[in-house]
């Protein structure tokens, strides 16, 4: 029978696995604290401090703390966008670790089963075809729509003829990727619109710029529990790394488990692309680092992820907003400009496992 060694990575033991959280949740607040005074608007520490204290603890001049440009910038426009950060950098990371269980591939991320372009076509569908003229949340919501849609359509192809596995989910995944991205750029040909093809194309590129407390309670809910969902399922994760028919003689039937994992990750995705478009490489970049330290064991690997995810993404939409003067730079661009690099060097690292032995 194959043998798993879960232990390793280079960081090894309880203890240091449980001063790992700490450090990273400490590091988490203080991205959140540093992030929250950086920005275009060249605001002091003391009255971006100022307006976070006045509106968690009543603390402060209500004339110059509830309301005025100070209070937007730092309360509506950088705060939820941090918040945003925080919760899609979470799930996007979560959901990599999970897909590269499913389909037994370190290299896999949340887009290998065609999601991402399930969301691209919604998208499109809705800026060039003139569905966004029915709300503002038009967009994002056809973008959710897609991205399901096409998850859906992975389980139900990979399911034909026959029990899923991770081949067929792959392999499903590359047609539907095709299939949607055909259909995307027929829809852009067709439309002959410059302006809403600049939208299409800037919306792809990924950005936090559209947070708003209102749905930022919504998404960070759903992440959170899907995370601590799929942590109660680590056992089973761990199992789909030794295959199916290792995990039938220790009494697992991984199918039922598959499908319901595909169905929350596709959720999870779903809500996260509506919120923030197409952000790429962060379920492949956070799960290689923190595996390559604290190894294969989804017990640990999950937790430490979704934390490593969060501060990975403050942090990227702290450089996207000031690498570049008087602009914002799509996060998406550069998360795939240091995203591809890694890309490369894991798929030429031919070491690079799961940690399994024959």
């Amino acid at each position: 029978m194959r043998k798993l060694d879960l232990r390793n990575g280079l960081i090894r033991g309880t203890p240091l696995y449980i001063l790992a959280i700490f450090v990273l949740l400490a590091l988490l607040v203080f991205s959140i604290l540093f992030a929250v005074t950086v920005g275009s608007a060249d605001l002091s520490i003391g009255q971006v401090y100022g307006v976070i204290f006045y509106k968690l603890f009543g603390l402060g001049d209500p004339q110059t703390m509830a309301s005025g440009a100070i209070h937007d910038i730092v309360w509506l426009i950088r705060l939820p966008r941090i918040v945003l950060g925080m919760a899609v950098g979470m799930g996007l990371a979560v959901v990599g670790v999970v897909m590269q269980a499913i389909v037994k591939n370190p290299l896999a991320d949340p887009y290998v089963l065609g999601i991402s372009s399930g969301a691209s076509l919604g998208a499109t569908v809705a800026i060039l075809l003139s569905v966004g003229a029915f709300g503002t949340n038009s967009v994002g919501l056809c973008a959710f729509i897609g991205a399901m849609l096409a998850s859906f359509a992975v389980i139900w192809i990979s399911g034909l003829g026959g029990r899923i596995t991770s081949i067929k989910l792959v392999l499903s995944g590359v047609a539907m990727s095709s299939m949607c991205s055909a259909f995307s750029n027929m829809i852009v040909y067709t439309a002959n619109d410059a302006n809403r093809f600049m939208t299409v194309t800037f919306w792809l590129m990924g950005s936090l710029a559209s947070a708003r407390w209102e749905s930022n309670a919504v998404i960070l809910l759903i992440v959170l529990i899907a995370t601590l969902f799929f942590i109660s399922q680590s056992r089973v994760l761990n199992l789909m790394l030794l295959g199916d028919d290792t995990a039938i003689t220790l009494g697992t039937n991984l199918q039922t488990y598959r499908r319901l994992y595909l169905i929350v990750a596709s959720v999870m995705v779903g809500f996260v692309v509506y919120s923030s478009g197409v952000i790429g490489f962060v379920g492949l970049i956070i799960p290689h680092f923190v595996r390559g330290l604290f190894g294969v064991d989804h017990r640990r690997l999950l937790p430490l992820s979704a934390l490593c995810g969060s501060i990975f993404l403050i942090w990227a939409d702290v450089v996207a907003r000031t690498i570049l003067p008087r602009t914002e730079l799509p996060i998406g661009v550069l998360i795939s400009v240091v995203g591809a690099p890694i890309f490369i060097l894991l798929l030429v690292k031919k070491t690079y496992g799961f940690g399994g032995g024959a």
